[in-house]
């Protein structure tokens, strides 16, 4: 089992899950708000997220998720697409990109209308 924190400018949250878990599958097991446009069939980028620890535990990239990268925002050398990082046995931290959460907010409506009324949504610049 391997322990993945999730954290974006709204929350952290934390779980555990065993090797082979995608990341987006550890997050839907926690709640984290990452967004999947495309339901996890790497047909879109609205799963990028950074890799901030425990890259290197993470299966390799395959060439369909270098290329879907291509077409995401703001990509660094530690992107991945939660859809396609399979866990391995280390700890893995994740930041989830502005790309990311803003797709999770539009397929969830409700969650972004509580943020919204609460005044923690939309983002203020720097947050």
């Amino acid at each position: 089992m391997a322990k993945v924190i999730f954290t974006s400018p709204l929350e952290e949250r934390t779980v555990e899950a065993p090797a082979g878990t995608p990341l987006l599958e550890a997050a839907e097991m926690c709640g984290a708000q990452v967004g999947h446009s495309c339901g996890g069939a790497c047909a879109c980028s609205t799963c990028h997220v950074w890799v901030r620890k425990g890259d290197a535990s993470l299966s390799e990239q395959e060439d369909q998720e270098m290329d879907r990268l291509d077409t995401a925002f703001d990509v660094k050398p530690y992107s991945r697409l939660a859809c396609q990082a399979q866990l391995g046995s280390e700890d893995v931290e994740v930041w989830i990109t502005e790309e990311s959460l803003n797709a999770f907010m539009d397929e969830n409506p409700d969650v972004r209308k509580r943020l919204e009324a609460e005044g923690k949504w939309p983002l203020k610049k720097g947050a």
